[in-house]
């Protein structure tokens, strides 16, 4: 059982490397940002993935619209990915936005006005 586990993990790397390539080089959708493919989770089945991607630095680009042009071109995503790799069937795509940079640089800006907090009050 530990196997499959293993072989889902390695498959989703690889298709996080494939699909990372594939959305900077051959997506030309106005729609899309500057997409990082985050982490891909593949079900033990093989049949799903959960793609999980952030959009970095443009904020005229927002996850809505990222998402429906992933969700567009997810079925030639899977065709390329179906070309590339040595898959007997390549998983469904689904993609999902990822906020946890978000929430780390949220938590990054409690933290870091925590710490000025405290060296205020310890000043005085």
């Amino acid at each position: 059982m530990a196997k499959e586990f293993s072989r889902s993990r390695r498959v989703g790397e690889q298709i996080q490397r494939e699909l990372a390539e594939l959305v900077q080089r051959e997506l030309k959708d106005p729609r899309l940002g500057m997409i990082t493919i985050s982490a891909v989770e593949v079900s033990r089945d093989m049949s799903v993935a959960k793609v999980f991607f952030t959009v970095l630095g443009d904020e005229n680009h927002d996850e809505k619209q990222s998402l429906e042009g992933l969700a567009n071109a997810a079925g030639f995503l899977r065709r390329e990915l179906g070309h590339r790799m040595r898959l007997r069937s390549v998983p469904e795509l689904r993609f999902h936005y990822d906020h946890s940079i978000e929430k780390g640089s949220r938590l990054s800006a409690l933290i870091n006005q925590a710490v000025a907090s405290d060296k205020e009050h310890s000043e005085k």
